[in-house]
Formats: C-alpha cells, sequence, structure tokens
C-alpha cells in the first residue's frame, strides 16, 4: 500500500475491505452464538460458541498478519505518515490483548464451563474488537484521507 499501490477502490485497498469484512463476519457469528438459548442443550450452545471463537480466532490472525507484516498496512502508514507512530503502536498492544483473551476463551471452552462467564469474557472481546477495528478506521482515515467505512 506504498505511493505507488492501485487507486482506492482496487488491489490493497480491497483487500482491507475484504479483511474487515470477515473479521466482522466472525465477530457476528460469536455475538449470535453467545446470545443462544442454552435451554436447548448445553452441549450445543457451547459447540456453537466454539466453532464461533475458532472462526474469529483465525479471522484475527489474518488481520494481524495483514496489517504487522514487513510490508503491511501498519508499515504503509508508518512509512505516510510517521507522526502515528503512538497510534500503530496502540493497536499492536491491542492485538495482543485481543489474543490472549480469545486463546484464554478457547482454552477454557468446555462442557463445564461456566455460561455466564463465557458471555461475559466472549461481550468483552465483542467490545474490544468493535473498538479496535474503529481505531484501525480512524488510523487509515488519518494516514490516507481514506474511508474504508461500511461493511461489503
Amino acid at each position: 500500500m506504498d505511493e505507488s499501490s492501485p487507486a482506492p477502490g482496487q488491489g490493497p485497498w480491497d483487500a482491507l475491505r475484504r479483511q474487515r469484512a470477515e473479521l466482522r463476519e466472525s465477530m457476528s457469528a460469536l455475538e449470535l452464538a453467545l446470545a443462544g438459548a442454552v435451554s436447548l442443550g448445553r452441549a450445543r450452545w457451547g459447540e456453537r460458541v466454539h466453532v464461533a471463537l475458532v472462526e474469529l480466532s483465525a479471522d484475527f490472525r489474518g488481520h494481524v498478519d495483514f496489517t504487522e507484516a514487513e510490508d503491511g498496512l501498519y508499515a504503509d502508514i508508518l512509512a505516510t505518515a510517521p507522526r502515528l507512530s503512538g497510534a500503530v503502536t496502540h493497536l499492536t498492544q491491542e492485538h495482543e490483548e485481543i489474543r490472549d483473551l480469545l486463546q484464554d476463551l478457547l482454552t477454557h471452552m468446555s462442557e463445564s464451563a461456566d455460561v455466564d462467564q463465557v458471555r461475559t469474557s466472549g461481550t468483552r472481546l465483542l467490545g474490544m474488537l468493535v473498538t479496535h477495528r474503529q481505531r484501525g478506521s480512524d488510523l487509515v482515515y488519518e494516514a490516507f484521507e481514506y474511508d474504508i467505512g461500511g461493511e461489503t
């Protein structure tokens, strides 16, 4: 996404939108799974939450790879707008916090896991992701004056 990159709407910008949309879809899947009725079966509820967490974890790893790679989004932002290094550092730190919470949820998901605790942690995770995505969108706009805005 350097200065020789294609115009917005092509190449890296499309990849950025796709990556954001995939992450958002995974977040929605987790939200739906967490809100599911446990009364229909604790094992079934737990399985749906686990599957949603696995999907979200994979999409989040893709997000981290996309942003933190040597030639990734953050490198482009720092090359374009070095003044934003503090924001990039903050978002990178958030990656660690989100990754830890995701891993903790995946590790502790079992049939004996406390539903309320899983829902509380899952909701906290979703809130962190929403805020993180907003900050990321603001950062892209600040660096490139390009709004990645809505979802596909």
